[in-house]
């Protein structure tokens, strides 16, 4: 055979095999690599977000009417979007929750945990939700004395505890590295409101808080007092899992959603508008007549909130706003009783003696009812409440009129987080002599809702306390007895 041909026949056979096997790998290989699923596409097939939270007023805790909290309350609301349950696993401290965030399972950790640069080196954070800043709190009885602290360099020789694995202790860390003389001790085994109720018991000068925490806290520890900030603002965010991109450009497109609809500002709102309004006098008397008043009438506001459906604590904390739980409380206009009734309200409520508590009470609580009632029906949940405590103080018209001045400039008139903006302008000219019911002092229903607010979760509190106190009380006779 020609030496030509032969070279020819086996290239042939050679391309022949080549086209062969290249066919056969295609055939029996995957033209696209398969992707792993992300661990967002793993919550959503399994239908469960697993979280840690840490048990506390600010981030989760069941109060009366259940599981509640700022944290918990925005990662609800996240698990309803994703279109899954909310499982969590709680957390008494800082080191604890930041602990438990290392199992593999879990998904989110949420404990009011600052976004500090050392914590980014070794955490992977979510999209910021909260603004905080750091505060040095001591010891009520210390103001005025040369021993309560200004600035860092009076904190020497002072008693100080903060929780260990906290930004408050990388905080101390960085200042004592500095040369500044501060003794602090550091503590894995309490909270931050632990310390600040020692704080309040005068076992330790101070300790540091976020400012968020220290608001909420001041209406239980009536003792404590804000010394000076010690750190720059901080944003607040939550722990993600490791490898977790998807979930987390996921979540700030919720959070930017959630920020634009307004739903933000009214979480902030329900959870942090009254918590700034203490007054010492007030809220230690409040703990007082807790005590010595409201043990004669809570049956009366039970019976009425049974019959209502409106949670009692609440009835009490209005009560309380209106009397003082003073049944025989009158002021300058006429108005009488535990709840505060016109002659007029009472006569039309069948309630013939204004000073007899249970008539006052019922009489009262059905008149809040019915204002609930007349609230227009797109105002949802409880903003509804919130509006017909408003005009409960200042007559539904004045309400009406606020809602019409809200949407004219631009507010949701649904909800109370922008009508409470708006009921102030009502005792200006130039906006109530367009408006049909005309003056009103509008800041007064403001003050009157964030009052009743902020009372009734001093009221849930004390209970929670007291039912952990005869908890343990019963745990520690059962070890006796045995």
């Amino acid at each position: 055979m020609d030496k030509n041909i032969r070279v020819a026949l086996f290239g042939m056979y050679a391309l022949i095999f080549f086209m062969f096997g290249w066919l056969s790998h295609s055939a029996y290989s995957p033209v696209h690599k398969i992707e792993k699923p992300s661990l967002l596409d793993n919550i959503k097939k399994n239908k469960v977000l697993n979280v840690v939270l840490l048990n506390a007023p600010s981030t989760y805790y069941i109060g009366t009417e259940g599981a509640q909290g700022f944290e918990y309350d925005l990662l609800n609301t996240y698990a309803k979007y994703l279109g899954v349950e909310l499982n969590i696993t709680t957390a008494n401290t800082v080191i604890e929750a930041i602990e438990l965030s290392k199992n593999p399972n879990i998904h989110i950790t949420s404990a009011a945990l600052a976004k500090t640069s050392q914590r980014e080196k070794t955490f992977n954070f979510g999209p910021s939700y909260f603004e905080v800043q750091e505060q040095v709190i001591c010891h009520r009885g210390m103001l005025g004395s040369s021993r309560f602290p200004r600035d860092v360099e009076d904190l020497a020789g002072l008693k100080i505890t903060v929780g260990s694995g906290t930004s408050y202790s990388e905080t101390i860390t960085a200042l004592q590295e500095d040369g500044f003389d501060i003794n602090a001790s550091f503590t894995s085994e309490h909270s931050t409101e632990e310390l600040l109720a020692q704080v309040a018991r005068n076992e330790i000068d101070c300790t540091i808080a976020d400012s968020n925490i220290y608001a909420i806290n001041l209406r239980y520890f009536t003792e404590i007092a804000l010394a000076f900030a010690i750190s720059p603002r901080e944003q607040l965010a939550w722990v993600l899992a490791p490898d977790s991109k998807e979930l987390e450009s996921d979540m700030y497109s919720w959070f930017n959603t959630f920020n634009q609809s307004g739903a933000m500002a009214q979480l902030k709102d329900h959870y942090y508008s009254y918590v700034l309004f203490f007054d010492y006098y007030n809220t230690t008397m409040f703990y007082k007549r807790v005590k010595s008043r409201l043990p004669k009438y809570k049956k009366y506001f039970l019976q009425a909130a049974e019959k209502y459906e409106i949670p009692w604590t609440l009835l009490a904390a209005i009560s309380y706003q209106e009397s003082h739980w003073n049944p025989k409380a009158k002021s300058f206009t006429g108005v009488r009783g535990l709840m505060m009734l016109t002659r007029r309200t009472a006569k039309l409520l069948g309630v013939k003696n204004r000073l007899d508590p249970r008539q006052s009470v019922m009489g009262g609580t059905r008149h809040i009812k019915s204002m609930i009632k007349l609230v227009p029906e797109d105002v949802k949940g409880e903003n509804r409440l919130k509006f017909a405590l408003a005009a409960y103080n200042v007559g539904m018209g004045h309400i009406h009129d606020a809602q019409k001045l809200a949407q004219k400039i631009g507010y949701d008139k649904n909800i109370w987080s922008d009508l409470k903006k708006v009921l102030p302008l009502l005792s200006q000219k130039k906006y109530y002599k367009t408006l049909k019911h005309g003056y009103a002092r509008g800041s007064e229903p403001v003050k009157y809702v964030d009052s009743i607010y902020n009372y009734r979760d001093i009221l849930e509190n004390s209970i929670e306390e007291a039912n952990k106190v005869q908890k343990g009380d019963k745990q520690e006779s059962n070890t006796s007895a045995k």
